[in-house]
């Protein structure tokens, strides 16, 4: 077995030199940094203060008033869905939805062709016996003064009594016949007004001031009073007088001794939520619906007001007294509880809070008028305590 030669096994120095160095100072600096910054998520999270929140509304103060709350729908007392006594194509419609109407105003006509040529056969008529009568008249003048003539010449006896005789009897005709005439004409007229009476009727007119509210007929359409006709239509429009707007509510005849006619009312629409309409109860229907046991009353607006619209749902409030005028406008409220000691309120914004001096007001229910920097929708810390600071950090309990 050969000997190795190990004069040729050296150490690479410099290759040892190239080898980069550990510098665990690096890991130790990213290691303090990341406890550090734990240590102050763990420092924060500990300094949050867990809090109750309630919302900022709006109230109104005839909620101290209230008797008792009913539902209903905004009606129109006075509402007709016109239409025509003739039958007949319609051939113009003068109005749409919306439009304002006048009382006697013509909002559609149907073809009257024929019933106005019935009407001229008729004016014809009375024209032809106004001259039948004109020709009696002169008749009878002239035979008036044939009988002056016979009864001189009588006198005188240069006529025989039977010539005299014949001469009354022409008279007497004359007589007659302009009677006749008379008579004639006046039949003659009603036959003229009947016909004048038709043509009218295919004219459709508004029976009162109002509004269109629906159109239930186009141009072409057949229009008979009954729509007995297959695809036939009775009603041309459907308007409302919008002045005698009123709301229909129910109300249970366990409360009906809260309710009595011209008890003041307050109304709000759905459509309006911000708006509060004075009502006065006009009256009650006298009947029970057995079903609901509910008996209808009928509440009017006391100020008109064109943004409130028939079939809107309402609420009708019965109040104890009238409203004073000061206090028809909503207020700012708030849980009393939300209220520290020194008067001011913690409004939570973004986790933080901020304190807000306020000034009470008047007590709506379980709420209390505040003024200030403070506005409906804002979030506030339900009983803050002595150590709640402005700018603090809080977390909401159940979130």
């Amino acid at each position: 077995m050969a000997t190795p030669d190990l004069s040729r096994l050296r150490i690479d120095r410099d290759a040892v030199a190239a080898r980069p160095r550990r510098r665990p100072g690096r890991w130790l600096l990213a290691a303090l940094v990341i406890l550090i910054v734990a240590g102050a998520a763990w420092h924060f999270s500990r300094a949050q203060q867990l809090v109750e929140t309630a919302t900022v509304s709006q109230a109104y103060p005839s909620q101290a008033y209230t008797l008792l709350n009913a539902t209903g729908y905004v009606v129109a007392q006075r509402k007709a869905a016109v239409a025509s006594k003739a039958t007949g194509r319609l051939e113009w419609l003068g109005v749409r939805e919306g439009s304002q109407v006048r009382a006697g105003e013509v909002l559609a006509r149907l073809e009257s062709n024929d019933v106005a040529a019935q009407m001229r056969q008729a004016e014809a008529n009375v024209r032809v016996t106004q001259a039948n009568l004109e020709q009696g008249e002169a008749e009878l003048r002239d035979a008036t003064r044939a009988l002056e003539r016979s009864r001189d010449l009588l006198a005188k006896n240069f006529v025989s009594q039977a010539a005299h005789d014949t001469v009354i009897s022409r008279h007497d005709k004359a007589k007659a016949a302009l009677a006749g005439f008379k008579a004639a004409i006046a039949v003659a007229q009603a036959g003229l007004r009947n016909t004048q009476v038709a043509v009218e009727q295919t004219m459709i007119r508004a029976p009162f001031d109002g509004v269109v509210l629906t159109k239930n007929a186009n141009v072409g359409d057949v229009i008979t009073p009954f729509s007995s006709a297959l695809g036939s239509q009775a009603a041309v429009v459907t308007m409302a007088d919008m002045t005698t707007l009123e709301v229909e509510a129910d109300v249970s005849e366990a409360n009906l001794a809260k309710v009595k006619v011209g008890q003041h009312c307050e109304i709000q629409l759905d459509a309006l939520p911000g708006q509060r309409f004075r009502g006065m109860v006009q009256r009650m229907v006298p009947t029970v619906d057995r079903a609901k046991a509910t008996v209808m009353v009928k509440v009017r607006f006391v100020d008109a007001d064109p943004r409130v619209l028939p079939e809107m749902s309402a609420k009708v409030a019965f109040l104890e007294k009238e409203v004073p005028e000061g206090e028809r406008n909503s207020r700012t409220v708030v849980q009393p509880a939300a209220l520290s000691e020194d008067g001011a309120l913690y409004v939570l914004r973004d986790g933080v809070v901020k304190r807000v001096s306020v000034k009470s007001g008047l007590k709506i229910g379980d709420l209390v008028e505040v003024s200030g920097d403070i506005k409906a929708g804002d979030k506030v810390v339900l009983r803050p305590g002595t150590g709640l600071r402005d700018g603090a950090r809080v977390a909401v309990k159940g979130k």
